[in-house]
């Protein structure tokens, strides 16, 4: 097998002066990107970390053709066969992995998640392959919508039968994975921080490097893991939320909702037969609905919430005390003697009686 360091980069730049990168800038120039992205304090849906999010993975994409040309990896050579310092590309796709799942665009949510799946099962995969670590593989993505279909089509009864119940024993045993895997992560993190300080200056000899990266390959099985079943979660509920964006976007359906005719009023008696010989129950039936006496009162102009028939009576009583009022001032200019005589009687029998004298109605 070709050693992957003294291939030249594919590219070539316009300024001679200039060195190429080689597959190895390539792949360490990813890796820091992400790990600033994966450490920083600022929101990852900020311009300047989505800009290191991109050039990240360019540089990555940039690094696995490079590696699928030297053909590093074969499935005929186990995991001893592979030089120390190859080992560190089977982390290329797991890297592409994560800097896709820190991509913020919301639209393209969908296709971020999936793509990343496809990058961390291929990275599985891969490990499955020369054995890196014992874990069982996840279906791909693939299947998952091939079954999918076959449910929506009608060939599968998965979604017609009633749901089963939980597996319980299924369900202790992947909570008791997914403890040990934790676990794990967690002793391979704190071993890389031990040997990380060497490896990086230089100063480590090929078997403490070796180990550095098999302990980081390892460690990104878990969480490649741990990230398909979180992708499989969210690309269920970013499904369900488009098909509810599609249902609500549809126009209405076009058949119109017929009237509905107005209920008959009924009412209710004791018994067949009250109703039948002796009636309801009551001193009188409805013959008419509320809206059908309310349209006759408004044909007529007597409603009683509009008040006609008051307004008229108050009216015609009001012009009736003016007239009288009138003809009094009328007679009083005109020196009418009956009516002088009559009102000086009226005043004088006011004096000697008071008032409510003889008003005995009423009184028993």
């Amino acid at each position: 097998m070709a050693d992957s360091e003294n291939m030249s980069n594919v590219r070539k730049p316009l300024d001679s002066d200039v060195e190429p990168l080689k597959l190895s800038d390539f792949l360490d120039r990813g890796w820091k990107l992400f790990e600033e992205v994966d450490t920083t304090n600022e929101p990852t849906g900020s311009n300047p970390i989505q800009v290191k999010v991109k050039r990240g993975i360019t540089m990555l994409e940039e690094a696995s053709r490079m590696v699928a040309q030297l053909d590093l990896f074969s499935r005929n050579e186990d995991l001893e066969e592979i030089a120390t310092t190859d080992l560190k590309y089977l982390l290329l796709p797991a890297l592409l992995g994560a800097l896709t799942m820190k991509q913020t665009s919301r639209d393209k949510r969908l296709d971020f998640v999936q793509t990343a799946r496809a990058y961390f099962h291929d990275f599985l995969r891969r490990c499955k392959e020369y054995n890196v670590s014992k874990f069982e593989l996840p279906k791909p993505m693939i299947e998952n919508a091939a079954l999918d279909e076959e449910s929506e089509n009608g060939n599968s009864t998965t979604k017609l039968s009633s749901p089963s119940p939980p597996d319980l024993v299924a369900m202790a045993s992947q909570r008791q994975a997914k403890i040990e895997r934790y676990r794990q992560r967690k002793e391979m993190e704190a071993r890389l921080s031990e040997v990380r300080i060497s490896v990086e200056s230089g100063q480590a000899d090929d078997e403490v490097t070796r180990d550095f990266y098999l302990l980081s390959v390892r460690r990104w099985v878990t969480v490649a893991l741990e990230e398909i079943d979180s992708i499989d979660q969210e690309v269920e509920i970013l499904k369900r939320m488009d098909t509810m964006k599609q249902m609500s976007a549809e126009p209405p359906s076009q058949c119109k909702q017929q009237a509905r005719t107005p209920m008959k009023p009924f009412i209710l008696t004791k018994d067949a037969v009250q109703a039948r010989v002796f009636g309801a129950g009551y001193p009188s039936l409805p013959t008419v609905t509320v809206d059908e006496w309310y349209e006759q009162h408004r044909k007529h102009g007597a409603l009683p919430d509009q008040g006609i028939p008051r307004r008229v009576a108050v009216e015609e009583d009001v012009d009736a005390k003016e007239q009288e009022e009138e003809e009094k001032e009328k007679r009083v200019e005109n020196d009418n003697e009956e009516s002088l005589q009559k009102a000086r009687d009226w005043d004088d029998w006011k004096d000697t009686h008071r008032r409510g004298y003889g008003n005995r109605q009423n009184m028993g």
